[in-house]
């Protein structure tokens, strides 16, 4: 999946409070909609206090962007609940309370030098430094 040096773009689920769960690196020309299953697929198991680890979110939230029956099927079949702005019917706005912490993730990605003007050409070495970046943001969150 070499794009060359501008052709892609960060997909990234979240966490209630940021903490970047899954990310994915796409070309740019892939809508949105298209990457959130492997997004949810990719999350890995997470260590509750009692019994068995949990494979799946509570509940997703996700604006006009994801309003797809596929979508919406996908994530019934998943047992996930979900929060999705419907196109026509309802305004973003609504959502914007838990949208912020998704635009503070990216911008947090952002900040890491090499994420915010792609500087390798490389899907895998963009990819890596991504991961990178995600694992020092968690660091950094969670020590505090």
């Amino acid at each position: 999946m070499d794009r060359g040096k501008f052709g892609s773009k960060i997909h990234l689920l979240t966490e209630r409070t940021g903490l970047p769960l899954s990310r994915a690196i796409s070309g740019a020309n892939l809508h949105d909609s298209q990457a959130l299953i492997p997004l949810v697929e990719a999350i890995p198991p997470i260590r509750s206090r009692r019994g068995p680890r949990r494979r799946r979110p509570g509940k997703l939230h996700g604006d006009k962007a994801y309003d797809h029956r596929f979508i919406r099927s996908y994530l019934r079949r998943r047992q996930i609940a979900h929060r999705i702005a419907r196109r026509g019917i309802e305004s973003s706005t609504r959502l914007g309370r838990h949208r912020w912490v998704i635009e503070r993730t990216v911008a947090w990605l952002g900040g890491f030098r090499r994420l915010h003007r792609r500087c390798e050409r490389k899907a895998d070495h963009f990819a890596a430094f991504t991961t990178i970046a995600a694992t020092l943001i968690c660091h950094r969150r969670l020590t505090k």
